[in-house]
């Protein structure tokens, strides 16, 4: 298993870049998004990649952080995604986009994406909902923390062009749990929060998420 690259873009294409690694050149099919964070990246870089395997084909696909990679092996859990179709959301969304959109049950965001109708969007919504939570969870430990042999120089992971995500809404999500909000209901209490104040301190999102949880009437 092929689990990271780390060399020169020699060619970058609509949907894929040629890596050349040590004289070998690598093809690897990225995400918009991800092809637009190498585009401006001098030296070399540095993917995260998943194998695709089958009878008659060898696919790399590349991402920018092990988080993008966990979500693309999570969409294509969902029938009728393939590895195209979650890229293009990957591309459309991010990661943090998806989440929010999952855990929001907002299939009509999850639509934006090319490839997917009303149909494929409500099952990507219906099937992951359990696990959005989870990876909500994950999400700001796994963007800010470097692998273990990462090296600071320009051969570092490509940050895609969206900002790093803050641990607020991981804070806050740890902290619903911990008051014993079932996982469901707390991931969707904070995206909402989230959604409406992005830039919110972890204080702020768990208030307005307890506001949004307390018994109405």
């Amino acid at each position: 298993m092929i689990g990271r690259l780390v060399g020169e873009v020699v060619h970058m294409g609509e949907d894929h870049v040629l890596l050349d690694v040590r004289g070998v050149g690598y093809i690897v099919y990225c995400s918009s998004r991800t092809l637009g964070g190498l585009g401006v990246t001098d030296g070399p870089v540095a993917l995260y990649t998943d194998l695709l395997v089958r009878e008659d084909l060898l696919q790399l696909f590349g991402f920018p952080s092990l988080l993008d990679r966990e979500w693309h092996r999570l969409l294509t859990t969902v029938q009728g995604v393939g590895a195209k179709v979650s890229l293009g959301i990957l591309g459309t969304l991010g990661t943090e986009g998806i989440s929010q959109a999952i855990a929001l049950g907002d299939a009509a965001s999850v639509r934006r994406a090319p490839g997917v109708g009303p149909k494929l969007a409500s099952r990507i919504v219906n099937e992951l909902k359990s696990k959005a939570p989870a990876m909500m969870a994950s999400a700001a430990p796994a963007a800010a923390r470097p692998a273990p042999d990462d090296d600071p120089s320009p051969g570092a992971v490509p940050a895609a062009p969206a900002p790093v995500a803050s641990t607020a809404p991981a804070d806050a999500l740890s902290a619903l749990a911990n008051l014993g909000y079932q996982p469901m209901e707390a991931a969707d209490a904070v995206a909402r929060a989230a959604a409406e104040t992005p830039d919110a301190e972890a204080g702020t999102l768990i208030k307005a998420a307890l506001r949004a949880l307390a018994p109405k009437g």
